[in-house]
């Protein structure tokens, strides 16, 4: 089975947007706030009621230049409804070789989530694009820069407890990514009129240039 590749805005940006709300619909304007700013790759979690209504809605609103995926699948029946709304990527909190298959057959990436060595590992064989280290504030970036010494060869994606502060230091310590939720978001996704949405963009471009800090650091050192 060929590897699907890691999703080009994800690589680009090394942020990919959690979108997790009560009922989705706030997350279209969260979603156009988000990808003004310059962060590409969005997560519209299924735990949102309405997910893939929004999910399609986002992807028609935005055009090709953003990836709209779908987070927390966790059957294999959520993973192909996901992909036939449009999902462009499929996150998992565990992994789940049904749903990382479902993905990968199709050439679609899937990052499920792991946390331990066998995890990590677990997850690589089975064909996903990189691994969500979740929930990564449990280990911290001493955690993900241990997996990494004798698993280097596998891309990490730290989730889970990331703050637009801790971001940077997740990076250094050899995320490929992150992936940052309520941090980023504050509410704007319940109530998206204008200063909240403002306010968004600001974090959002706040983040952005935390993580080209750290990517064009790791430039001058290489």
């Amino acid at each position: 089975m060929e590897r699907p590749p890691v999703t080009p805005q994800l690589g680009r940006s090394r942020v990919m947007a959690i979108l997790r709300s009560s009922d989705a619909s706030g997350l279209p304007a969260v979603a156009r706030a988000l990808a003004d700013a310059g962060i590409t790759c969005l997560e519209v979690t299924l735990t949102t009621a309405g997910a893939l209504d929004a999910l399609a809605r986002i992807r028609a609103d935005l055009g090709p230049d953003v990836a709209v995926g779908a987070g927390t699948v966790v059957t294999g029946d959520q993973a192909r409804e996901a992909l036939a709304a449009g999902a462009e990527f499929l996150v998992a909190p565990v992994v789940d070789t049904t749903v990382i298959r479902n993905a990968a057959d199709r050439g679609i990436p899937c990052y499920p989530g792991a946390w331990t060595p066998t995890e990590v590992s677990q997850a690589w064989r089975a064909g996903a694009a990189a691994v969500k280290l979740f929930p990564a504030n449990t280990g911290g970036p001493g955690h993900l820069r241990q997996l990494r010494a004798p698993l280097p060869e596998i891309p990490l994606v730290a989730v889970g407890g990331v703050g637009i502060d801790e971001a940077r230091h997740y990076l250094d310590a050899g995320a490929c990514a992150v992936g940052i939720g309520s941090p980023l978001l504050r509410g704007a996704d319940r109530n998206p009129a204008p200063p909240e949405l403002d306010a968004l963009t600001t974090r959002a471009r706040t983040l952005l240039d935390a993580v080209g800090a750290t990517a064009r650091a790791g430039e001058a050192t290489a």
